[in-house]
């Protein structure tokens, strides 16, 4: 018999919501989803690849607890997260009927949550959206929180809105269908929480990453440690005003590369972000702001795990240190013109610098770039 899930709370008053983190919880989709909206019809939002892994056991579920069920696929990829695609959804929730007291379920990874979530958003002014990540990265970092969204040609989620879904269930066996590479992708993820604000997790992190690999009771807690700073961060700052920018450490330069690699599998997202968090560390260690050790350690640790440290492991590149800083610039946290990183001074310690000359940086990336 499975242990029974851990449930994260985020706490926002009326509109707070758990996570339900562990093995087989979708099974368990239909009950819960019918006891958080009794009479609720549902729309699945899903890409074609989840669906066909997991589609059945969800729909069954649905089923069993008497919910009817319609389906919106769109195709795997960063591509979806599109205008276009955001109109297909769109009127796929309109086509199915799907009301406001309804739900809108986004089954799969960072893209369709986002994409999935955003479209529940805008149809008829807001569905709610119940969160069923299916990859490593969405359970610990997209699918909590609320933010939403499509990407531009100029950056990546530049459209969107903070939409906070009323339940999310983590299921950590789901996970067992993802590559190698997609599992070190949302390992980033996991990484980042303990280098931005709890070193002993981080500790932990370096003694048991494999386990996490693995499965079972060290992924689960890895997931729910994390979900539960991101959860307690979201609660304080809901909307990024402030403390939850800390969530973004390695995300300027992260998402900075994965515009000028296209949005392809040249780059994938928790890829860009363990260059970024590597970046971050360098960075600060040329300000004086952290030791050279401590980025030497960050670094060492994300090539144990088989992730990229170096702007030069991007597969055929991606232009020139002007490239990535103009760029940078049109990133989110860019305020009247001016650059906003996530720094640190050591491990578990970051904080938003705001203003960080422009000049410095691009002498720090002619650098990287020539591998200095």
């Amino acid at each position: 018999m499975s242990a029974a899930p851990s449930v994260v709370r985020v706490d926002l008053g009326k509109r707070g919501y758990d996570i339900v983190v562990g093995g087989g919880v979708i099974a368990e989709a239909g009950a819960r989803i019918a006891h958080l909206r009794p009479g609720a019809n549902v729309a699945i939002v899903s890409d074609t690849t989840v669906f066909s892994h997991h589609g059945a056991a969800l729909r069954s579920s649905l089923s069993k607890a008497g919910i009817t069920a319609h389906e919106v696929l769109v195709a795997p990829g960063e591509a979806s997260k599109s205008w276009r695609m955001l109109e297909q959804v769109s009127e796929g929730l309109i086509s199915a009927r799907i009301e406001r007291r309804d739900l809108v379920i986004a089954l799969g990874g960072g893209v369709v949550g986002d994409l999935a979530g955003c479209a529940a958003a805008l149809t008829r002014r807001g569905i709610d959206v119940v969160q069923i990540p299916t990859s490593l990265l969405a359970q610990v970092d997209s699918s909590v929180g609320g933010k939403t969204g499509i990407n531009s040609p100029a950056g990546k989620n530049l459209i969107g809105a903070f939409h906070q879904p009323c339940l999310v269930l983590a299921d950590s066996d789901a996970l067992d269908t993802l590559s190698a590479r997609h599992m070190r992708a949302g390992y980033a993820e996991i990484v980042k929480y303990g280098l931005l604000g709890d070193g002993v997790f981080y500790d932990w992190l370096e003694a048991h990453w494999q386990g996490i690999f693995a499965g079972g009771d060290e992924r689960i807690h890895a997931i729910s440690k994390s979900c539960a700073m991101k959860a307690a961060i979201v609660a304080r700052d809901e909307t990024e005003q402030g403390e939850r920018a800390l969530l973004n450490l390695g995300h300027t330069f992260a998402h900075a590369l994965e515009a000028l690699s296209g949005y392809s599998d040249r780059l994938l997202h928790g890829e860009a972000v363990a260059i970024g968090v590597a970046l971050a560390f360098r960075y600060s260690a040329r300000s004086g702001l952290a030791a050279a050790v401590v980025a030497q350690r960050v670094e060492r640790h994300l090539r144990a795990v088989g992730l990229p440290t170096r702007i030069s492991d991007i597969a055929g590149g991606v232009g020139a240190s002007a490239d990535i800083m103009a760029a940078m610039a049109q990133d989110k946290k860019v305020s009247r013109g001016k650059l906003t990183f996530i720094l640190v001074k050591g491990i578990g310690s970051a904080f938003i610098a705001r203003d960080v000359d422009g000049a410095g940086m691009m002498r720090f990336l002619d650098d990287e770039m020539c591998g200095r």
